[in-house]
C-alpha cells in the first residue's frame, strides 16, 4: 500500500458513485483514456475486475463494494481536514446550481429557497429542471444536476438521501361545492363524487394509491400531468382531489377552494433531498446541500402535527 496513489482511491470512489467513466473524467478534469488506464491499475492492484459494464453503466463487483466504504470514509476525513481554505463563500462568490423539482416543488419549495438565497447569497442563481424520477439519479451522477427533491425512496449507492420534512394528505374541493359542505368527507361521499388525479414522471403516486386501495379509481373523471392545474380545475367544477396538506394550503391561499379531512390517511410521505456523496461534491455543491437542507428542512408542514381525529392509516401506500 506504500505504492498506492491516493488519486486512484478518489478515482475509484467516483467510478463507484457515478457508474460512468465519462462522468468521472469530467469530475477529475482528465481524459476518459486516463480514467480507463487508472482503472486498469486499480484492477491489477486489487486483483479484481472491480466494475463490470451493464445497461446502466458500470456495476461494482463484490470486491468493489467491500472497498468502497473504507476508501470513501478515508477520503472524507482527508477532505474535511483540508477543505478549510477551500470553502464556498455565498456572500462574495457566484455560482449557478441546477436542481430538479416536481411541479409541487416549484410551487411550494422553490419560492422559499430563492427568497432566502437572494438575502444571504446574492451571487447564487438556480436553473430548475422538471423532475424525472426514472432518470434523476443518472443526471445527478453525470453532473447534469447538482441536487433534486423527491418523495420516492431511491436506494442507490450513487446518491445520498437527506430527509427534509414529512407530509400528510387532505381532500380539496371548490369552496362552493354543492354536496361536500363540511370540513370532512366520508368514505361514502368519496365513493359518490368524481375525482381529479395526477399521473406523471414526478413519482408522487400516493393519491392514486389511496383511491385504488378503496376501489375508487373508476370514479376518476379527469387525469392530468401536473398538480398545479388542480386548483384551477377544482374551483370551477364539483370534482375532488387528494393532495399533500401543505400544498393544499398554498393552493387555497390563491384559489376559491378549501380543504376537507379524509376518512383515511396514508403513512406520512417524506420529502427528501438527493445529492452526490460529499467526496464527489465541489465546495459550492457542499454549500448548496447544507443550504437546501437548512431552508427546506425548516418547512413547517401541517404534516408535523399529530394525526387528525377519526383517521385510520392505510398501510403500504407510498409516494
Amino acid at each position: 500500500m506504500r505504492d498506492f496513489d491516493l488519486n486512484l482511491a478518489r478515482l475509484f470512489v467516483l467510478l463507484y458513485e457515478t457508474g460512468s467513466v465519462t462522468a468521472t473524467a469530467d469530475a477529475l478534469h482528465v481524459t476518459q483514456p486516463t480514467v480507463s488506464y487508472s482503472l486498469a491499475k486499480l484492477r491489477r492492484h486489487f486483483d479484481d475486475d472491480l466494475f463490470r459494464r451493464s445497461g446502466r453503466g458500470l456495476t461494482p463487483t463484490a470486491g468493489a463494494r467491500r472497498l468502497y466504504e473504507p476508501l470513501q470514509r478515508a477520503l472524507s476525513q482527508i477532505d474535511e481536514a483540508t477543505r478549510q481554505a477551500d470553502e464556498f463563500d455565498p456572500a462574495t462568490m457566484s455560482a449557478n446550481f441546477t436542481v430538479a423539482l416536481s411541479d409541487l416543488g416549484e410551487t411550494t419549495l422553490l419560492p422559499r429557497l430563492v427568497a432566502t438565497a437572494r438575502r444571504s447569497a446574492p451571487g447564487v442563481s438556480f436553473t430548475v429542471r422538471p423532475l424525472d424520477v426514472e432518470d434523476a439519479e443518472r443526471q445527478l451522477a453525470r453532473s447534469e444536476l447538482d441536487a433534486f427533491v423527491a418523495t420516492p425512496v431511491m436506494a442507490s449507492h450513487r446518491t445520498v438521501r437527506v430527509p427534509l420534512f414529512r407530509e400528510r394528505y387532505v381532500g380539496v374541493v371548490a369552496s362552493s361545492h354543492p354536496r361536500v359542505t363540511g370540513d370532512a368527507v366520508t368514505l361514502e361521499q368519496l365513493a359518490a363524487e368524481h375525482h381529479a388525479t395526477v399521473f406523471g414522471p414526478s413519482g408522487h403516486a400516493v393519491p392514486r394509491s389511496l383511491l385504488a386501495a378503496h376501489g375508487l379509481l373508476d370514479r376518476v373523471a379527469v387525469e392530468v400531468t401536473r398538480f398545479t392545474i388542480l386548483p384551477y380545475l377544482l374551483e370551477q367544477t364539483d370534482l375532488i382531489a387528494v393532495v399533500p396538506e401543505y400544498v393544499a394550503e398554498v393552493f387555497a391561499a390563491s384559489h376559491d377552494i378549501r380543504l376537507v379531512r379524509l376518512p383515511f390517511a396514508a403513512e406520512p410521505i417524506e420529502v427528501a433531498l438527493y445529492a452526490r456523496h460529499d467526496t464527489s461534491r465541489t465546495p459550492a455543491q457542499r454549500w448548496l446541500i447544507r443550504f437546501m437542507t437548512t431552508v427546506l428542512g425548516e418547512q413547517m408542514s401541517p404534516s408535523q402535527l399529530p394525526p387528525l381525529e377519526g383517521q385510520s392509516v392505510v398501510a403500504g401506500a407510498s409516494g
